[in-house]
C-alpha cells in the first residue's frame, strides 16, 4: 500500500486528467467523482513500483479508462439516462466548443478513447497503443475512422473540420 504522501502527490498531479477522462466517459459530474475516487483508492492499494513517471501516468490512465468503462458495464446504470446532462456539459463548455465537445461524446469508446488521448492528452499512436493494449496500426486505423465519423458529424469539408 502506498503512503499517504503519494496519494497526495498523485491527485495533485493526475487530478484534472482523470476527472476530464471520466467526464468523457460518463457525462455527469456525480458518476466521474465516483470513477475518481475508486482510481485513487486503486492507485492507493497498488503496492508494485512504476518505472518512472510517464509509466505510473499510463497507469492511472488505463485504470480510469477501465473503471469507466466498468462502471458503464452495470446494467442499471447502463439503462438509465441522466436528465442533467445536456445541462452540465452546457454550463462547462463554452458556447465555440460545445459542437466538438458533443460530437467527441457521441463516438463509440473505442474512438472516443484513442481520440482523447490524442487530441487532449497529446499522446502518440505508439504511446496509446501501449496504454489501451493495442497495436500502433490499430490505433491509427481509430483515429482515422474517429476523425471521419467526427467529419461527418460537424460537416468538415477536405481541408480539415
Amino acid at each position: 500500500m502506498r503512503s499517504e504522501q503519494e496519494v497526495i502527490n498523485a491527485v495533485d498531479k493526475y487530478a484534472d486528467m482523470v476527472k476530464h477522462v471520466c467526464f468523457y466517459h460518463l457525462k455527469n459530474n456525480t458518476d466521474a467523482e465516483d470513477v475518481f475516487q475508486n482510481v485513487f483508492l486503486k492507485y492507493m492499494l497498488h503496492d508494485k513500483p512504476f518505472n518512472d513517471e510517464e509509466h505510473e501516468k499510463a497507469w492511472i490512465l488505463r485504470v480510469t479508462i477501465n473503471s469507466c468503462k466498468d462502471f458503464l458495464d452495470d446494467f442499471f446504470r447502463r439503462n438509465k439516462v441522466p436528465l442533467e446532462v445536456l445541462n452540465e456539459i452546457a454550463a462547462e463548455v463554452p458556447e465555440e466548443h460545445r459542437e466538438v465537445l458533443e460530437a467527441v461524446l457521441s463516438l463509440p469508446a473505442k474512438y472516443k478513447d484513442v481520440i482523447y488521448l490524442h487530441y487532449y492528452e497529446k499522446y502518440s499512436a505508439v504511446e496509446i497503443g501501449k496504454i489501451l493494449g493495442k497495436k500502433e496500426n490499430t490505433v491509427y486505423s481509430l483515429l482515422s475512422r474517429g476523425r471521419k465519423i467526427l467529419k461527418e458529424k460537424l460537416g468538415g469539408d477536405e481541408n480539415g473540420w
